[in-house]
């Protein structure tokens, strides 16, 4: 009888905290905890970038992705959400500033779901465009000043991501009434970062032969570590894409796990059939690519159509890797091959393999036909004409934006010669992802009136030391060092001594280790 009264009575309350809305407590709960695991997505990236760069930049990317996250925020509050989701707006081409600043953004339902509260809406939607900034400044990698950075991408967030976002999403968007199937973001998100970076790289220009030569991530742990930071904020980007705690979103993240898991075994093999080696770069990369082609399908496909999109994804953004080398563009980061390919690739499997009986599972989109499964046969033409738009859109206008800044006085994008030798975390940033000596400062020096600063060693001094005339084994007693060396010379290039130093002896007696 008790237990019986304080149900009565919770279910009493619970009736009067949901009187006044007409949105489920837990559908909004669900929208928020998703938002939160969008955000944990920045620092997936950070990590992963400055995993697959050298050590010397390591410090930068991390930073460049950290604080073009806050410029996002502010330009999203400021505009950012008006100009890409405001429903006043009837150009089909872009929004108005009819909620600048947030203005009327609180308790009616959103532009996009009528399932959860536009304020919700609005914080969710900004946590994608965070995550699509933080993949295009990658293209900065090892060679990009980070202050144009910056700017670059409050005018890219306004004249390239708000446009787009406005033709797929928004109700008068020319994307959304003609009929674009685009579950989370195929083509805001992906290709616009994907093609945004490669047209970010085309005018910053090719890093030095030498920073080309030798190339390898300075440290694969953060690699995957970065990666599986990034799986598990995905979730929250696909699965909350279906506005709800509903069916439609268990089916997304089933999607997005099935097409992440096929994507890092093919691409993983493929490596294999190359080298004979089991690549964890490899895996992570096609792992990645699966999540991107997942990300405008995930509510749209059955899980069996994951699995073919898995491996065809896998296969093709791993050969996609070789385009660089046929635009003789420098794409460091493959951004190019795996968010813009991967994105395209998921944008067409729409159109051959969405279903109308996975689009209703959310019970709103009950009407939304798919493609080629439900016999919808202009679904293809459909979104083929709007990967065009996007990819020409995209490129053109980054490509502007970026070349217009460098005219600027105190934002060249790019840092000198000797800068970029030296590693921008040194010329940049001021600071290092690993602090460590330098060997050919501190160690192998001659020239003893130059300033000590024991920071930094990277891979260029310490090759460098390896190929003066003397041996590296060496006293020296000006500086009371015994160095000793280890050295393993690749067949492949005999020139390339990576060298194992063990400082025995230091300044102050203390015992150092230093690997390259």
């Amino acid at each position: 009888m008790v237990l019986t009264s304080i149900i009565n009575a919770s279910n009493a309350i619970l009736k009067k905290r949901q009187g006044d809305t007409p949105f489920n407590g837990g559908d909004v709960s669900f929208i928020i905890v998703a938002s939160a695991m969008v955000f944990f997505m920045i620092p997936g990236l950070s990590f992963l970038y400055s995993g697959l760069s050298r050590r010397k930049s390591a410090l930068s990317l991390i930073w460049v992705v950290s604080a073009s996250n806050a410029v996002c925020i502010f330009q999203w509050y400021f505009w950012g959400y008006s100009l890409a989701f405001s429903p006043t707006a009837n150009n089909g081409f872009i929004g108005n500033l009819a909620n600048f600043g947030l203005i009327n953004v609180l308790n009616e339902p959103s532009p996009g779901s009528p399932l959860i509260p536009a304020l919700l809406y609005a914080l969710y939607q900004m946590e994608f465009a965070c995550v699509t900034v933080g993949i295009l400044v990658g293209g900065i990698a090892e060679r990009g000043r980070v202050l144009p950075a910056m700017v670059i991408t409050f005018f890219w967030l306004t004249l390239v991501y708000c446009p787009i976002a406005c033709w797929a999403w928004n109700i008068n968007g020319w994307g959304f009434k003609f009929g674009v199937l685009d579950f989370a973001g195929g083509g805001p998100v992906e290709i616009g970062s994907g093609v945004g970076g490669l047209a970010y790289a085309w005018v910053l220009g090719r890093r030095q032969d030498k920073e080309l030569q030798n190339f390898r991530p300075h440290n694969v742990s953060m690699v995957n570590l970065g990666t599986f930071i990034l799986w598990f904020g995905w979730l929250g980007f696909n699965g909350g894409s279906a506005f709800g705690a509903n069916l439609r979103a268990i089916m997304a993240m089933w999607n997005s796990m099935i097409a992440a898991t096929f994507g890092g075994i093919v691409w993983c093999l493929i490596d294999y059939r190359l080298e004979r080696k089991y690549s964890m770069v490899g895996f992570c990369s096609g792992t990645i690519a699966g999540l991107v082609a997942a990300t405008p399908t995930a509510g749209f496909i059955k899980p069996w159509a994951s699995v073919i999109m898995g491996i065809f994804t896998g296969a093709i953004c791993n050969y996609a890797t070789k385009l660089k080398f046929l635009l003789a563009i420098d794409d460091s980061l493959d951004l190019f091959a795996e968010h813009a390919i991967g994105g395209v690739l998921g944008l067409m499997t729409n159109a051959f393999f969405a279903t109308e009986t996975v689009i209703g599972l959310d019970g709103v989109n009950t009407n939304v036909i798919g493609g080629w499964v439900d016999h919808n046969w202009k679904q293809l033409y459909i979104q083929f004409a709007y990967i065009i738009a996007t990819c020409l859109y995209t490129f053109v206008v980054t490509a502007l934006i970026v070349h217009y800044v460098d005219t600027i006085p105190g934002l060249s994008i790019r840092v000198p010669a000797g800068s970029e030798s030296l590693g921008l975390d040194e010329v940049e940033i001021g600071e290092y992802a690993n602090d460590y000596i330098e060997v050919w400062r501190d160690v192998m020096e001659p020239n003893l009136t130059t300033a000590l600063d024991p920071r930094e060693s990277t891979l260029d001094t310490i090759t460098c030391a390896a190929r003066r005339s003397q041996p590296v084994s060496q006293e020296i007693s000006a500086c009371n060092f015994q160095v000793n060396d280890n050295m393993h010379v690749r067949e492949s290039d005999a020139d390339e001594k990576p060298v194992e130093l063990e400082v025995l002896q230091g300044r102050r007696g203390a015992r150092i280790s230093v690997i390259a």
